[in-house]
């Protein structure tokens, strides 16, 4: 099957969800986007339509014909149905970043869903091989990791789990490659909360914080001199801000 006849499911449909449906059917796939609250479907609908990082944005900006907006648009179909769920190939979860909510959901998701549908859950860090354990299917279960806003980041931080089939791997690498992504397979682990990104990521925001409480310097100074040092977009705090309240 190629990556274009691929059927996609997003189950969670805030601004990361919506977001990963509108790459997977700007990359050609046939995607179902599923929440349980209609505002929220509502609200997704509207960020990949006319969001600042929707498609409308995107035909403003050059990056994107009119045509392949219209036909992106059509290749999602908003739901609030679980069932519309069934019939896919890959399920992404989006969801709150709740250990139980996730083990929860997954588990109830294997009764019902394909057989041999892949699972990937956009955890920012809970180990992989922990959910897969919820389910039957620990060979075709994986971490797919993306970061926000999801239609511009560049990132797949693909996480194997002890029992993710090297199968499994290879295909949520050439679906991420075709929707543009830069995939990095790397290892689940046990013992800490985050893969590479977020690991490296609150090790810094936790020395940057040790610097203002010390009194060196405040939060601006610390961005000011991190992005005119390192070239950084933004800097440790700008970072945080950008990812809890958006990006303005």
């Amino acid at each position: 099957m190629s990556d274009k006849n691929f059927k996609i499911g997003v189950v969670g449909a805030g601004v990361m969800g919506s977001g990963i449906a509108q790459v997977m059917a700007l990359s050609g796939c046939e995607v179902t986007c599923r929440d349980i609250d209609s505002e929220v479907i509502n609200a997704a609908l509207i960020n990949v339509d006319s969001g600042r990082f929707g498609l409308k944005n995107a035909v403003k900006r050059g990056m994107i014909s009119e045509e392949d907006a219209s036909s992106t648009l059509s290749r999602i179909n908003f739901t609030t149905d679980v069932d519309a769920l069934n019939d896919t190939d890959l399920i992404i979860e989006a969801i709150p970043e709740r250990f139980d909510l996730k083990v929860s959901f997954w588990k109830e998701l294997d009764k019902s869903a394909h057989v041999e549908t892949i699972f990937a859950s956009n955890s920012s860090g809970f180990p992989i091989s922990a959910m897969a354990a919820a389910t039957e299917r620990p060979d075709r279960f994986i971490g797919w990791h993306w970061a926000s806003p999801a239609p511009v980041m560049k990132l797949a931080e693909i996480v194997r789990g002890r029992e993710t089939s090297q199968e499994t791997v290879d295909t949520v690498v050439s679906l991420a490659e075709s929707a543009g992504k830069n995939p990095v397979v790397i290892s689940d682990t046990d013992s800490n909360w985050g893969y590479v990104t977020n690991r490296v990521y609150f090790a810094m925001v936790k020395e940057a914080a040790a610097v203002v409480n010390e009194g060196i310097a405040d939060r601006d100074q610390v961005d000011q001199l991190m992005t005119d040092c390192f070239r950084w977009p933004s800097g440790p705090f700008g970072m945080t801000r950008g990812a809890t309240s958006g990006w303005k």
